[in-house]
């Protein structure tokens, strides 16, 4: 008998969602920025500490109003990493900038604060800080940098809803921070996220964006007397139904990630023979990078190891997937932006890591059966080879593993 399928990923319903859509019906108003939209966007202002969240209909969006907010323009230069999905520098790229790519850390695959300066020039506006799998980059030190700088600091926490890091939520650390709810995310509402107005600064203008460039919020709450075209902006709102939608997973939102960190720990520990052995890499664990388990990842030794396991556990009915390939080397990426060095670190984990299936609905037991698989794979391989790991990567690049463990925050 064909073992059920394990999915990569899996949307879900937790609560209550459809209940929340009917009464968004009900209500007369599903276009957006009516009930459920304020309730959505109080929720992210006091279980993540903003002073202002503005529900969007992707983090994409988020972005390109975080790109209009600090009014990047043509030959600006926007630092990112080159690990990230292409939104992270397509919303700079429209308003003319010119990503500039620096290499990532092996422990958290995060940028690599201690390459930036090094890429800053007279026309870098801003850096934007990406939180691989809701890890936290080293958010004092990119403070530090910007500070000295004078530049501005964007968060990329698509991944990272509710990850604390050093006493504040991931996501308003930054001038601006982007959250994402597609159905892949830990909270979901199929597309959707939200812009977290950290600088108190922008949030007058960020309505405006906000509402296709008018002054509606300024008008409703009597501070103008006209209604009017102000400002560059554009439709940026999700439905209500999206909305309603969203809220009821946000009521769970605690108790969803509280799941994923089980099955996340699961993972590690029966994986962690196989690092032992030095067959893979598992994602480093220490307790200044908390993290929200939105993804699990293995380092194979190679890319032909990597598609061998995918297709070795899709013969199981179990989907596993690598994820992004490097913008920095990408067609778009070598027209609109460059790459500030080698950026070894990231050409050497886009093509080992794989991620394995982490969803809602998945026990304990599915865990079991996916590291079976991956443990009967490597029983079942003859090579004794040993994986080159990202750490001797960094190593080649004069950064001893014990410095890019423990550098400062």
């Amino acid at each position: 008998m064909k073992p059920s399928h394990i999915p990569f990923n899996k949307p879900f319903v937790i609560g209550k969602e459809l209940f929340y859509i009917a009464q968004a019906v009900m209500s007369g108003t599903i276009s957006g920025d009516g009930m459920f939209t304020k309730r959505c966007q109080k929720w992210l202002e006091e279980q993540l500490g903003c002073p202002k969240s503005l529900l969007v209909h992707s983090c994409t969006a988020a972005l390109e109003m975080a790109a209009m907010l600090i009014d990047v323009g043509h030959g600006d230069e926007i630092i990112m990493p080159s690990f990230t999905f292409v939104s992270t520098a397509n919303a700079f790229v429209l308003r003319g900038a010119v990503p500039v790519f620096v290499d990532i850390r092996p422990d958290t695959l995060n940028i690599d604060e201690r390459l930036i300066e090094a890429a800053i020039t007279p026309r870098t506006k801003a850096i934007v800080a990406v939180h691989y799998a809701g890890r936290a980059c080293a958010m004092q030190a990119l403070q530090d940098i910007c500070r000295r700088h004078k530049l501005h600091l964007i968060e990329d926490a698509a991944q990272a809803i509710l990850t604390e890091h050093d006493g504040r939520m991931l996501g308003t650390f930054g001038d601006l921070g982007c959250l994402s709810f597609h159905e892949t995310k830990n909270v979901i509402c199929g597309e959707g996220g939200a812009l977290l107005i950290n600088n108190p600064e922008l949030i007058e203008r960020a309505e405006i964006l906000w509402q296709k460039g008018t002054n509606r919020h300024a008008y409703l709450r009597g501070a103008v007397d006209k209604y009017t075209w102000v400002d560059i902006g554009s439709s940026f709102l999700p439905s209500e139904l999206t909305a309603a939608f969203l809220f009821a997973q946000l009521e769970q939102a605690e108790s969803v990630i509280a799941h994923r960190r089980q099955l996340h720990a699961k993972y590690h520990e029966l994986l962690r023979p196989l690092e032992h052995d030095g067959r893979i890499e598992l994602p480093v664990l220490n307790g200044d990078y908390a993290h929200n388990a939105h993804l699990f990842y293995v380092l194979c030794k190679d890319i032909e190891e990597r598609t061998e396991l995918i297709q070795h556990l899709g013969e199981r009915s179990i989907s596993a997937v690598f994820h992004y390939v490097p913008l920095h080397d990408s067609p778009a990426g070598l027209f609109f932006g460059r790459a500030h060095g080698e950026l070894p670190v990231t050409q050497n984990v886009s093509a080992r890591l794989l991620r394995l299936p982490v969803y809602a609905e998945m026990t304990g037991q599915d865990v079991e059966r996916v590291a079976d698989a991956v443990r009967d794979f490597y029983v079942a391989r003859s090579s004794g080879s040993t994986v080159r790991s990202s750490r001797d990567i960094a190593a080649l690049n004069n950064t001893s593993i014990h410095e890019t463990a423990t550098s400062p925050l």
